[in-house]
């Protein structure tokens, strides 16, 4: 059985259907969209934490206007009781104050906080569009000293994602990585999204026919269970499953109680090998 978090845009009313459908307790990471900037992903965080929910805010390095302002968000986040964030660079081409890399942010995350704060990074399965593999890999063994985990891009392949685990321990990253991946969707909304984020080459199964497609879309939506089935054969290398909801939270239980089927001892059996 996976361990599982929730990843959930903070758009208007989003506490409320938190509340409404995920049990508190449940972790959940919060992203740093450009347009509705850190100071909403750290609202909602704080009001969550509070609840009783471990909130996990991202924190984009190049929307950060200046150092005032992580530690002002440090300091909200010891006093909501937050213990952890992820660290991103952000989508915006420049900077908005000192930091234009994550590696930047979380070294003044770990001088300003005495270490307290843990830290995630991303990982990239089937690359970035913008950065090279290579530069990719360098920049993980960089800074992994000041992460505690890797959470990877969405990818809907098991193969790609045991590989991205095989290639950072032969490359001397050891930790924890996280497998990203999408919740139940409208087959629709989640071929848009996929394309947008560059990881189309995982999705051509959506395109092909047989037993595997038939088991990953139910009519018109996907479900994350097959490839969790799969990533479960490798679940030596994975640390934990990371649901992208897209603040379907009706749907989140489900696709938790999917993942821990997928991943049972007694549903290995008639996994796919990959998905």
């Amino acid at each position: 059985m996976f361990p599982t978090r929730l990843e959930i845009i903070p758009s208007e009313g989003i506490v409320e259907k938190v509340r409404a459908a995920v049990p508190l307790g449940t972790t959940l990471t919060i992203t740093c969209l450009p347009h509705h900037g850190i100071g909403r992903t750290m609202r909602a965080a704080v009001e969550l934490s509070r609840l009783g929910y471990r909130a996990v805010p991202h924190l984009a390095a190049r929307a950060l206007e200046d150092r005032s302002q992580l530690a002002g968000i440090l300091r909200d986040c010891d006093g909501a009781g937050i213990r952890e964030v992820f660290a991103v660079g952000g989508d915006t081409p420049r900077p908005a104050g000192p930091y234009g890399t994550s590696a930047e942010l979380m070294e003044d995350i770990a001088q300003y906080s005495g270490g307290s704060i843990a830290v995630g990074v991303a990982g990239y399965p089937e690359g970035h569009p913008a950065v090279s593999g290579l530069d990719l890999l360098e920049d993980l063994l960089t800074k992994q000293h000041m992460a505690s985990h890797v959470v990877t891009q969405m990818c809907f392949s098991a193969p790609k994602i045991v590989d991205f685990v095989a290639l950072l321990r032969r490359e001397g990253v050891d930790l924890p990585v996280w497998a990203g991946v999408a919740g139940a969707v409208p087959r629709t909304k989640l071929v848009s999204l996929a394309t947008q984020i560059g990881v189309g080459t995982s999705l051509k199964f959506l395109s092909r026919k047989g037993p595997l497609a038939r088991r990953l879309l139910s009519g018109d939506r996907y479900s994350p269970a097959p490839l969790v089935a799969g990533l479960a054969e490798n679940q030596d290398r994975i640390a934990g499953i990371h649901l992208y909801t897209f603040n379907s939270l009706d749907a989140a239980a489900a696709n938790q109680a999917a993942a821990d089927h997928a991943a049972a001892p007694d549903a290995l059996g008639t996994a796919p090998a990959s998905a």
